[in-house]
């Protein structure tokens, strides 16, 4: 496993409040792997998921810091979204 997934699904798990997200997310980073989030928490995984929402590395670190907006990255095409779209504004509003 990657430090870089570690320490990614480490923040994503900060962020996250416990049991609030009742779907399931996974995180596709270019070139590292994938990081799986729902309600009982986030793992590095590659696990099927609602939503996938797929970003090269320095976009997922600049919208894990808050320098990034997701609907911005999303909209600037650095951000892709494949599956349940409301689950991907959910995630959005859970993670803010």
């Amino acid at each position: 496993m990657s430090d870089i997934l570690a320490q990614a699904a480490e923040a994503l798990g900060a962020k996250l409040d416990a049991g609030a997200f009742d779907a399931s997310a996974k995180f596709e980073i270019e070139g590292l792997g994938a990081i799986v989030l729902d309600a009982d928490g986030v793992r590095v995984s590659d696990e099927d998921a609602d939503v996938t929402l797929k970003a090269d590395a320095d976009t997922f670190q600049s919208i894990l810091e808050g320098d990034l907006n997701p609907t911005s990255a999303f909209m600037s095409g650095k951000l892709s979204v494949d599956g349940d779209m409301g689950t991907a504004m959910k995630l959005a509003s859970v993670l803010a």
